[in-house]
C-alpha cells in the first residue's frame, strides 16, 4: 500500500506546489507510480504539470460532489510514472458545500482509499489555508511534508502548523506524523537565511530534511512551460535539490 503524503502550510508563497510537482517527478523517474491530487483551488500544480484548466471536463471537484469516481477523473502527464487529480476554481465552493455533510472532513480519505494500491506515493497538494480542503488533506495523509521559507515568520508559522496537526491528531487522524521540514527559497547570501535555518534545525532537530531547496531561477520559469524543473532544466540546482529530496525519502523509507 502506498503512502500519502500532504505538503502542507498556510502560509502561501512558500513552495508547496513547487515541491508537489519536482518531487513527484524525481520520485516517478525513479520508476515510482505516483499520483498527486491537487486540492488548491487555483490549481497550480495542475497548470505546472502541462494541464490547460480551461480543458479539464471533470476534476476532484467532481469527486467530491459524487458525480464520478476518482479513476475518471485522473490525468496522464509528460513524466512517465507521474499521474494528476487536477484541480479547478470549482473546488472553492467544496468548503461551503461540505459544511453540512456527515463526516465532511473525512471524504478525501474516502475517495484516496481505493487508489492506494496503484501507487507507491500519493501527494497532495494543499490551499493555503487550514480551511476544510486543507483538513481533509490532513485526514487523508499518513504524514506531512512542510515547507518552510527561510524568512523571519518562519518560526511562528511551523509553531501555528503544528498545534494544528495535533488537533489533527486527537479528533481525527491519530497516526499523522511529520515525514519532513523542507526549508525552500534558500539564498546563500542573506545571513537572516541562515539565521533561520539553523533555529529551525534548533527546535525540530532530524525532522528537517537534510537537503535544502535554493532560491533558483529554473524552479520559477518551468511553471509557466506546463514541466517540472527536471524536464525543464535537468541540470540546474533547483532540478537536482528535488532529485536529492526524492533520494533522502527514499532512502529513509528503506530503511523502515
Amino acid at each position: 500500500m502506498g503512502s500519502t503524503v500532504a505538503i502542507v502550510n498556510q502560509k502561501g508563497g512558500v513552495g508547496k506546489t513547487t515541491t508537489t510537482i519536482n518531487l513527484g517527478a524525481s520520485l516517478a523517474l525513479a520508476e515510482k507510480d505516483i499520483l498527486i491530487i491537487d486540492t488548491d483551488p487555483q490549481g497550480n500544480s495542475t497548470s505546472g504539470l502541462g494541464i490547460n484548466r480551461d480543458e479539464i471536463r471533470k476534476s476532484l471537484y467532481d469527486v467530491y460532489a459524487g458525480r464520478c469516481t476518482p479513476g475518471e477523473v485522473i490525468i496522464a502527464t509528460s513524466v512517465q510514472h507521474l499521474e494528476i487529480i487536477p484541480s479547478t476554481i470549482d473546488l472553492l465552493g467544496v468548503d461551503i458545500e461540505l459544511v453540512g455533510k456527515e463526516d465532511r472532513e473525512g471524504i478525501l480519505s474516502q475517495i484516496i482509499a481505493p487508489l492506494r494500491e496503484n501507487y507507491q506515493y500519493i501527494l497532495i497538494d494543499c490551499p493555503p489555508s487550514l480551511g476544510l480542503l486543507s483538513l481533509n488533506a490532513l485526514v487523508a495523509a499518513d504524514s506531512v511534508i512542510v515547507p518552510v521559507q527561510c524568512e523571519y515568520y518562519a518560526l511562528e508559522g511551523l509553531s501555528l502548523l503544528t498545534k494544528t496537526l495535533q488537533r489533527v491528531r486527537n479528533s481525527f487522524n491519530p497516526t499523522l506524523e511529520i515525514k519532513g521540514i523542507l526549508l525552500t527559497m534558500f539564498d546563500t547570501r542573506n545571513s537572516l537565511a541562515h539565521q533561520v535555518a539553523q533555529e529551525v534545525r534548533r527546535h525540530f532537530g532530524d525532522r528537517v530534511f537534510g537537503t535544502i531547496i535554493p532560491r533558483n531561477v529554473t524552479l520559477a520559469e518551468a511553471p509557466s512551460h506546463g514541466k517540472p524543473s527536471l524536464l525543464y532544466d535537468a541540470r540546474s540546482i533547483g532540478a537536482q535539490s528535488y532529485l536529492s529530496l526524492a533520494k533522502e525519502i527514499l532512502n529513509e523509507n528503506s530503511f523502515r
